[in-house]
């Protein structure tokens, strides 16, 4: 039986790693802050072995990491309150204990890493998709997330190339599913309320991706030998437009929801007019907001998974047609009693 630890069980990521490892017999272990918290208890009782710990405790960490095959880092800082010292804290810092813990347990090094990677200019290109050969371009001062992201994942890579452990990284964009706590709740709140604007009449195709197909994506990486020191975008599993997203959302949440257009040019004539929308889309992560920020709700998903189709036989699974709805109803469920905003 091949043994996994899981840093961040309890999140989106993590908590859809740790079902698919389990659907595949594997023992795994989930290094928690809190046992006693009501997500540990439910790993708990689904067979998980909870490990007190925190990423940014090296010894912990490697305590939890003995006799394992994989480490699954996927506990990242994603919208934290405070500047870049608290990115680089949980990112960068709980990043190198990954690869301390990955090192001294001789285990693979799986790393979650993110298309945030690439900077602004590196997404929407005018000729191509954004592929794993683009190159990483300049990142705004104030892009703590991507800055973090990228500088976790270089570690990560040069740690592989060095020789000292076995790693690969996967790439994802906007992640939805159960238990999403970022996107879904956002873009609930708004069709609670019975209406949603759509620019330009909704017919891009969002950079959103299902929980549960970037880990499967995530073990087939971890699992192919070729992959060790490359990285893998996981970033369109299937196509969904931002006005069929919403109604898939409106029928998860089981109301009527009124689209409301915004032509192109007005939108992009009075730019602090979908602001709103843009935050809402994009988690407030985009610190500097721009022309490529409403690229973002605007244009095509940029990104191509290819390689990670050619290389891992990544398949996805799980279509919007389901996966959407089945987000929202659990948002809708849980929005009380798991915290959930």
């Amino acid at each position: 039986m091949k043994r996994a630890l899981v840093t961040g069980a309890t999140g989106l990521v993590g908590s859809h790693i740790v079902e698919r490892l389990a659907a595949d017999d594997w023992e795994v272990r989930a290094l928690v802050r809190n046992p006693g918290s009501a997500d540990a208890r439910t790993l708990a009782r689904s067979g998980v072995t909870i490990v007190q710990g925190d990423v940014l405790d090296r010894s912990a960490f490697e305590r939890a990491a003995r006799g394992t095959d994989i480490i699954f880092h996927t506990a990242a800082a994603i919208t934290p309150s405070g500047g870049w010292e608290v990115y680089r804290r949980l990112n960068v810092d709980g990043t190198e204990h990954a690869i301390a813990a990955a090192e001294a347990s001789g285990a693979r090094l799986m790393q979650v890493s993110s298309v945030a990677v690439y900077g602004p200019a590196g997404r929407y290109r005018a000729q191509g998709k954004t592929d794993e050969e683009t190159p990483l371009g300049p990142l705004p001062g104030r892009a703590y997330y991507a800055r973090s992201k990228r500088e976790s994942e270089e570690l990560v890579m040069r740690a592989h190339a060095a020789g000292r452990i076995w790693a690969t990284a996967i790439r994802p964009d906007v992640i939805y599913g159960r238990r999403d706590r970022q996107f879904v709740p956002r873009v609930a709140r708004m069709l609670m309320r019975g209406f949603a604007p759509v620019i330009g009449g909704g017919h891009s195709t969002l950079a959103i991706v299902h929980a549960a197909n970037v880990a499967d994506g995530a073990v087939r990486a971890a699992t192919t030998a070729a992959a060790g020191g490359r990285a893998y975008n996981l970033a369109n599993d299937f196509d969904v437009t931002v006005r069929r997203f919403f109604e898939l959302g409106a029928q998860g949440l089981g109301r009527p929801v009124r689209l409301i257009p915004i032509p192109m040019g007005l939108a992009r004539g009075t730019f602090t007019a979908v602001r709103g929308a843009i935050n809402l889309l994009t988690g407030g992560r985009l610190n500097v907001i721009s022309n490529a920020s409403l690229s973002m709700i605007t244009e095509d998903n940029p990104f191509t998974s290819d390689r990670a189709r050619r290389e891992l036989g990544w398949s996805p699974s799980v279509e919007p047609d389901r996966g959407v709805p089945e987000a929202f109803q659990w948002w809708l469920a849980n929005r009380r009693s798991s915290g959930a905003p």
